[in-house]
C-alpha cells in the first residue's frame, strides 16, 4: 500500500517561491505515475503537472512556465518547484499517485484515476 507525505507549504508573498516534496513510500516499485494537485474551498480538486519514472512530466495551463515538477525515482520522491506565485495559487496541494505510469493511464488527470493520495500541505500566497 502507497503512502504519500508532501511537505514544503507556507505562506509567501506575490512573486516569492516555494518548493514542495512528496515520498512514496510502501513500495519498491517506480514505474508508477506521480503528480500534483490543489484544492481550494468550493472548487473540484485540480490537475497541476504529472511525471513518469522516465521523466516525461505534463502541466497544466495554469501553472506552465511558473511551476516544475521533477522526480528523484531512486528516492520515490517528486518535487514542485513553484516560481512568481500569485494570490490565485493558494490552496491545499496533493500529491498523488498511480498504479501504473502516466503513459499507460493515457496521461488521464481526473482525480478519480489516482488511488493513493497525501494528506495536502497548505500553501498560502497574499
Amino acid at each position: 500500500h502507497v503512502q504519500l507525505v508532501e511537505s514544503g507549504g507556507g505562506s509567501v508573498q506575490p512573486g516569492g517561491s516555494l518548493r514542495l516534496s512528496c515520498v512514496a513510500s510502501g513500495t519498491t516499485n517506480t514505474d508508477f505515475c506521480m503528480g500534483w494537485y490543489r484544492e481550494v474551498p468550493g472548487k473540484s480538486r485540480e490537475a497541476l503537472a504529472h511525471i513518469d519514472d522516465n521523466g516525461s512530466m505534463r502541466h497544466f495551463a495554469q501553472v506552465q512556465g511558473r511551476f516544475l515538477i521533477s522526480r528523484n525515482s531512486g528516492q520515490n520522491t517528486i518535487y514542485f518547484q513553484m516560481n512568481n506565485l500569485k494570490p490565485e495559487d493558494t490552496g491545499t496541494y496533493f500529491c498523488a499517485a498511480g498504479r501504473v505510469s502516466c503513459l499507460r493511464m493515457g496521461w488521464m488527470s481526473l482525480p478519480g484515476a489516482f488511488p493513493y493520495w497525501g494528506q495536502g500541505t497548505q500553501v498560502t500566497v497574499s
